[in-house]
């Protein structure tokens, strides 16, 4: 397969060479020379998206039938060639928190809608047909039915949220 370099790549790779070239030529200091490799390695950072660091580690621990030996290797070589660090992983850990409370969230407002409608009294047009009766005023209509069916989505959404799997 030929890859094609463009004109960015080759611009990029002559300055580098330059770099390379004057930080040769030039004797400096411990302190400078890490100076300088912060700069380069902030530089290089910025250019990495956050996504792509963590979905590497995700892809790392979902692969089955793999030796522990393997799995450290290749999660110490994810560590070395991704800088990952305090800030981004508690942006995503907060991701997913914030997307589990909202879960809760609507899990608990479908049970108490389920509830509602339950217990509230409907209008004789809106409470369908009866499924069993009671008496000759009262029974199990669709519309308990159907509340039924709210309330066990809600506490399923809400149990989903608390119990979630890792991916």
């Amino acid at each position: 397969m030929v890859k094609f370099v463009t004109e960015k790549e080759l611009t990029f790779d002559k300055k580098l060479d330059e770099l390379i070239a004057l930080l040769a030529q030039n004797q400096f200091d411990s302190e400078t020379t890490l100076k300088f490799q912060k700069k380069f390695n902030k530089a290089v950072e910025l250019n990495k998206s956050n996504d792509k660091i963590i979905k590497a580690f995700k892809v790392a621990g979902a692969k089955n039938n793999v030796s522990r030996d393997e799995l450290l290797d290749e999660f110490s070589t994810l560590l070395i060639n991704n800088k990952i660090d305090s800030r981004i992983s508690s942006r995503y850990l907060k991701a997913i928190r914030f997307s589990r409370l909202f879960l809760m969230i609507v899990g608990v407002i479908m049970i108490a809608l389920g509830f509602a409608m339950i217990v509230m009294p409907a209008p004789p047009y809106f409470e369908m047909f009866t499924i069993y009766y009671f008496s000759l005023d009262d029974g199990v209509t669709l519309m308990d039915l159907i509340s039924l069916g709210i309330i066990f989505s809600g506490i399923f959404i809400f149990v989903r949220s608390i119990y979630k799997k890792p991916a």
